[in-house]
């Protein structure tokens, strides 16, 4: 057996497994009939065939002692005795005879069938007792003596000892029967039960096995096909037949997954008519924002020598239009992911000159403390890793105030990058959205410079690497914190793209066609 069909035995036979419980639960119902039952077969024969036995030996003994021991004379003698026990257990079925009697007042004679095997020394006192204890003669009680009797074990055999004596004078009589023979017909009655026990939890395994296989099948085919509805193949349907309640919850699932089905391929349609009027309009509004954009340069070289009173309206104009184009941009980014057509160019950088290029193309090296070590090579898209510094930095910056320490180190094949601010911190119900997309902290600010892209096309950048980043604030209270985990070596991403054409990690990329870093308004 090969080691998968082992584990396959054993998941299927654990603890939890309703095939285990169906079995384990027809073999204790199994077995207690079997027991109870054969536990009243073995005491009811039992008892018949120890009866039976029992009645026909003290039957006939008492039956001799009438015929044969009160005939013997009044003062009998040994030999009468001895021979009249002898006669008395030769026409006996089986069993050894004690004549007692007395001589002299205090001087007993005995007789006995069988020396060596039957003596009083085998008689229980209590017997013996009863045996010649004088009843009250009475309405209620005849006679002055009864044949009394009783199981005995000598050496580990069972024996039935039986006594009485004679009414108005005549010896005491005592039987020893041998109940070995009834004891192994008994202990052949055990096996047999035993047998039939086993047989029948043999039996009721075999039913449970049965039982379970028809009640199993369908609800593991229920649940192979909820596993396929789980990974997204909602065509998933299965054959109903029968009407009981197995049958009703197919019917159920089937219903359910035709809904879900629907009700998934509307909202793929929403979206997806949602990402292309998006696209759409992002790439209409490029046209009419790359004509305002040279009028607004036009304007900002002009502006010292307009009007005083225009002159704030034209800056004004100039900040919107720059507000307005990042703003595109970002769309348009963010509709590259939402398409999966997002890919990595990959090229090996330095990280410490990328970061203080970075810090350098936005003027910011007076306001960020950098930390990091020169040769520190790594494989990634610069450009997108440009973008996530943008964004966290700028954030900081905005929201955080200088100085912003980034930190740069490797933890395995992992890069590291720790953006930390001194500001006020996050608040804690913000901490979880602050990667939400037009997410922005304040209410009272729906208008600010940022868009509330910013922070979200960082994590989709970081993602698309096959990393993450994370925000919290720092344990002393001083700032907030982002941290960027990336793989040193996003080559193999690349390697696993080619075959997925939607993945994250695609040859192919467009260096037009990511948005400038910008601050979001999350902090």
């Amino acid at each position: 057996m090969t080691a998968a069909a082992v584990r396959g035995l054993l998941t299927g036979l654990r603890w939890t497994s309703l095939r285990l419980r169906l079995a384990v639960v027809f073999g204790l119902v199994a077995l207690t009939a079997a027991v109870s039952a054969s536990g009243i077969a073995y005491w009811l024969n039992r008892e018949a065939v120890l009866t039976r036995t029992q009645d026909a030996a003290l039957g006939d003994f008492r039956q001799e002692m009438q015929n044969r021991a009160a005939s013997l004379p009044l003062r009998p003698t040994k030999d009468d005795l001895q021979n009249a026990a002898v006669q008395m257990a030769s026409s006996s079925p089986g069993y050894s005879v004690l004549l007692v009697d007395e001589r002299d007042t205090g001087k007993p004679i005995v007789g006995n069938s069988d020396l060596d095997s039957f003596t009083l020394d085998n008689v229980p006192r209590s017997l013996q007792k009863a045996v010649t204890e004088k009843q009250k003669v009475g309405p209620g009680n005849k006679y002055e003596y009864h044949l009394f009797w009783q199981r005995i074990s000598i050496g580990g055999a069972p024996y039935l000892v039986g006594g009485t004596r004679i009414i108005g004078g005549g010896p005491t009589g005592y039987l020893l029967k041998s109940l070995d023979q009834e004891r192994q017909d008994l202990n052949s009655l055990a096996w047999s039960l035993g047998i039939a026990t086993a047989l029948a939890l043999i039996g009721s395994a075999l039913l449970a096995q049965a039982a379970a296989t028809t009640v199993l099948r369908p609800v593991r085919r229920l649940g192979d096909a909820a596993r396929k509805l789980g990974e997204g193949k909602l065509d998933t349907r299965l054959v109903v037949s029968g009407t009981d309640e197995l049958a009703d919850l197919s019917r159920t699932f089937n219903r359910t997954a035709s809904s879900l089905e629907k009700r998934v391929a509307d909202m793929s349609a929403r979206d997806e008519a949602s990402r292309r009027f998006v696209a759409d309009m992002s790439h209409e509004l490029r046209t009419p924002l790359t004509a305002l954009t040279a009028v607004t340069e036009v304007l900002e070289d002009e502006a010292d020598g307009l009007d005083p009173m225009i002159a704030p309206a034209v800056h004004l104009v100039v900040s919107e239009t720059r507000r307005l184009n990042n703003l595109v941009e970002n769309l348009m980014e963010v509709t590259r992911f939402d398409a999966g057509t997002a890919r990595l160019v990959l090229d090996t950088v330095d990280v410490a000159d990328q970061v203080t290029a970075c810090i350098d193309a936005r003027a910011w090296l007076d306001a960020v403390d950098l930390d990091a070590e020169r040769g520190m090579l790594v494989r990634l898209d610069p450009r997108r890793l440009d973008v996530i510094l943008a964004n966290l930095i700028g954030n900081a910056l905005k929201h955080g105030g200088s100085p912003v320490r980034v930190a740069v180190r490797t933890e395995g094949d992992e890069l590291v990058i720790e953006v930390r601010d001194h500001g006020p911190g996050i608040p804690e119900d913000v901490l979880p959205h602050v990667f939400d997309r037009f997410y922005k902290a304040s209410a009272s600010r729906p208008r600010s410079d940022g868009s509330g892209l910013g922070l979200s096309i960082a994590m989709e950048n970081a993602h698309i690497h096959g990393g993450d980043i994370t925000a919290s604030n720092s344990p002393d209270g001083d700032g907030a914190v982002f941290v960027l985990r990336l793989p040193r070596d996003a080559e193999r991403l690349t390697r696993s793209g080619d075959d997925d054409p939607d993945g994250p990690g695609g040859a192919t990329g467009d260096r037009d066609s990511g948005a400038r870093g910008e601050e979001d308004d999350a902090t």
